[in-house]
């Protein structure tokens, strides 16, 4: 930490009862310089990492869906969130963990991914940095019907279905995760799946 102008006194541990709550006290110096106190609560999950996985010969993605208590919370009548694949590190670095995340989840083993960037994504409140990747996949990749780990009280949902229909899915609403909606827009503006409309219509005659 180097901003001379921002200087924690205090961490006090609010709660670490599955992550780690701190309310912190920090001073920092005005535009006026003058010097004023903050007091913020700061959430630490650790880092996450997520995938979009794509197969350019179909114009399919793979997402997840699954129960999600803070959405149940706040509005989502089912609690069912349709996301790409995510995990936490655990002490991972971030392409270990989202290829052991991706087949966890999803039954898919992948060899290679590609890192395409990264982003805090509550930054108010919580530490977290997401590693965002894409990965192509196929029939010979699946080694499991994923799904989760039962220690971890996983019940995920593989779907697959068309790009052009994951991407509408964002304007109707049946998309609210950020992290899907930043990989799908990354996928729509950078052409990952070429065609995607007429491959989409080949894999449904299929």
């Amino acid at each position: 930490m180097s901003n001379p102008k921002y200087k924690i006194q205090k961490t006090e541990l609010l709660s670490d009862n599955w992550y780690i709550l701190n309310r912190v006290t920090v001073d920092y110096q005005k535009k006026d310089g003058t010097w004023d106190t903050q007091k913020r609560e700061v959430y630490d999950r650790g880092n996450g990492a997520a995938i979009l996985l794509y197969n350019i010969h179909k114009g399919t993605v793979v997402l997840t869906r699954q129960f999600r208590l803070p959405t149940y919370m706040n509005g989502n009548p089912t609690g069912m969130l349709t996301e790409v694949c995510a995990g936490l590190l655990d002490e991972d670095d971030p392409v270990a963990c989202i290829i052991r995340e991706t087949e966890e989840e999803t039954g898919y083993r992948l060899s290679s991914v590609r890192k395409v960037f990264e982003s805090y994504m509550s930054p108010g409140a919580v530490t977290e940095i997401l590693y965002f990747f894409v990965g192509e996949y196929d029939a010979s990749m699946k080694v499991s019907s994923g799904g989760g780990l039962d220690q971890e009280h996983e019940e995920i949902e593989v779907i697959e279905i068309p790009f052009d229909q994951a991407y509408l899915m964002i304007e109707t609403g049946e998309i609210k995760d950020a992290k899907t909606i930043m990989l799908l827009q990354y996928a729509k503006i950078n052409q990952l799946i070429p065609n995607a409309t007429r491959l989409a219509d080949d894999y449904s005659n299929e």
